[in-house]
């Protein structure tokens, strides 16, 4: 308790001088210039992840619709991809080479929604603030 008051009489105490001179409008418009420089970046990089979003969105549709178009459009009794031996394991994939066909198109259409919707939500943190004044320490 006594070093409270020590400390808190210390506080009181130290009265700080502040100058009105050149030095303290340079340091404020350095530091505003800084601030200004970061928040244009800031801008400049959502401007630029909203268009790479745009750009993987489009990207993903026409290579998905491309893809299923080719696996509907075919006979389901002719196999996606064939080998030429007769061995357990390749006659098994000849077989399924469908499901398989259809299975790794989802599981490569949900890896990019999981992605895109982690992306979209950097973004909005950065939008708001909080992960750049977290990440580098910047003081509000």
């Amino acid at each position: 308790m006594n070093k409270d008051k020590a400390l808190e009489e210390l506080f009181l105490a130290r009265q700080p001088h502040f100058a009105d001179g050149n030095d303290f409008m340079a340091a404020l418009t350095k530091r505003l210039d800084a601030v200004e420089y970061i928040k244009q970046h800031q801008e400049a990089t959502i401007r630029r992840y909203k268009m790479a979003m745009v750009a993987a969105f489009l990207v993903g549709i026409f290579s998905g619709a491309i893809t299923m178009v080719y696996v509907l459009s075919m006979p389901a009794d002719v196999p996606l991809f064939t080998f030429r031996m007769q061995a357990g394991l390749f006659l098994w994939l000849t077989e399924n080479s469908r499901l398989i066909a259809a299975m790794t198109i989802a599981l490569l259409m949900s890896i990019g929604l999981m992605s895109i919707i982690s992306n979209v939500q950097d973004i909005m943190s950065m939008r708001t603030g909080k992960s750049l004044s977290s990440r580098y320490g910047i003081d509000s």
